[in-house]
């Protein structure tokens, strides 16, 4: 007799979203890379009435099952203010993970393209987990090392799977990693100095006392200087207090700079320590001793790498030497408190692949690319 077929039910209650959480549990339990996210917080985190930048996502969830098994995953999702701002007609997928079977991927793809049809979506495009200010992209290359926090991984298989399904690239988003115990290139130590020498040049970290206040001139900056990014959507003032208040327990003021000229902040860089350090192992849970094992590595051994997830340099200093130089002035004092704290490596996640003038700040660091995600997408007959 054959295998039994595979089946695709809709998520519907918080057993379900256990269960989505879970199912990577065996879809990577030979990878020795894989890390599993807490279920208690991606429950929190995908909880619509708890994250305001799911309120304008109408998003279904879909696992496929073979016999009493799940074998893989996927989501849907329309965004409104995605639609709003691109007006391209296209859906999202994302939390795509599966068995390597071509039959589990067409019937999770054809679950979620099924339902964007219907939603009048003439395009669907993704992985977006949920949306391009969460993770963003399917790893096609740097399968051998861990992901960072809040950036993605998958099997090298994923990427065959789709592209047979007639999906193909868009873009690539482009993570690069920094050796924290490399020096910088003479040249950019020069320019550094120079520029931090500037009349009216001030780097600076957050104001803590001024915390919910300095989270939204971070966010008014990203909104300006990311407008013209392809994918782009704002942050609102709703979303950035949902972002001061998620990442107030990670943070400190030297974990920002805040770059200004003539008293005006013109850019911003936020970093994270790489949270995937301390939860590797703990299989998701914190219980019964998961959490002692998590405040050990947070208060005895520490944290040894971090993430840049966030940096911005206003428009109107895009393309200049002062923009290029602000950017470096910021990322040379961050690397420098960092150090201090004894960290070795950093992430710079993640750039577009077409993105030149970053790309040119960040060779300035000798920051090497290490990962490659890949945003697919297809038409929707």
């Amino acid at each position: 007799m054959g295998r039994e077929a595979i089946r695709v039910e809709p998520v519907r209650d918080r057993a379900g979203m256990r269960r989505l959480i879970g199912v990577t549990r065996a879809i990577f339990a030979d990878d020795p890379h894989w890390v599993q996210p807490l279920t208690f917080e991606r429950l929190d985190h995908l909880d619509q009435a708890k994250n305001p930048f799911l309120r304008a996502i109408e998003i279904r969830y879909w696992l496929a099952w073979r016999g009493d098994q799940p074998v893989g995953r996927i989501s849907a999702q329309i965004n409104r203010r995605h639609l709003e701002r691109h007006g391209d007609a296209t859906g999202h997928f994302g939390f795509l993970d599966a068995f390597d079977d071509p039959e589990i991927f067409a019937a999770l793809t054809a679950s979620a393209e099924a339902w964007l049809r219907e939603g009048g979506m003439r395009r669907i495009a993704g992985p977006f987990s949920l949306s391009i200010n969460d993770e963003s992209g399917l790893l096609v290359d740097g399968f051998d090392t861990p992901p960072s926090m809040m950036m993605g991984h998958a099997r090298s298989y994923y990427a065959p799977r789709l592209e047979e399904l007639g999906y193909s690239k868009v873009k690539d988003l482009i993570a690069y990693d920094v050796d924290a115990t490399v020096p910088w290139p003479a040249t950019t130590q020069r320019m550094i100095v120079r520029f931090g020498a500037s009349a009216g040049v001030r780097i600076r970290p957050l104001d803590m006392r001024r915390y919910r206040e300095e989270i939204s001139t971070i966010c008014r900056i990203f909104n300006d200087a990311w407008t013209d990014n392809w994918g782009f959507i704002p942050f609102g003032e709703d979303e950035a207090a949902y972002l001061a208040k998620s990442i107030r327990p990670l943070v400190t003021a030297e974990s920002f700079a805040v770059g200004e000229i003539d008293g005006q902040p013109a850019g911003m860089i936020v970093t994270l320590p790489n949270l995937n350090e301390t939860i590797a192992g703990l299989d998701g849970r914190l219980l019964p001793l998961g959490w002692l094992r998590l405040l050990w590595r947070l208060k005895v051994r520490g944290v040894r790498s971090g993430r840049m997830p966030l940096m911005g340099i206003a428009r109107r200093l895009h393309g200049t030497p002062k923009g290029a130089a602000l950017a470096l002035g910021m990322i040379d004092r961050i690397r420098a408190h960092y150090c201090a704290l004894g960290y070795r490596h950093g992430e710079l996640s993640w750039v577009l692949e077409d993105n030149r003038a970053v790309q040119a700040v960040i060779a300035a660091t000798a920051a090497v690319p290490y990962k490659r995600y890949r945003i697919y997408a297809k038409a929707l007959a």
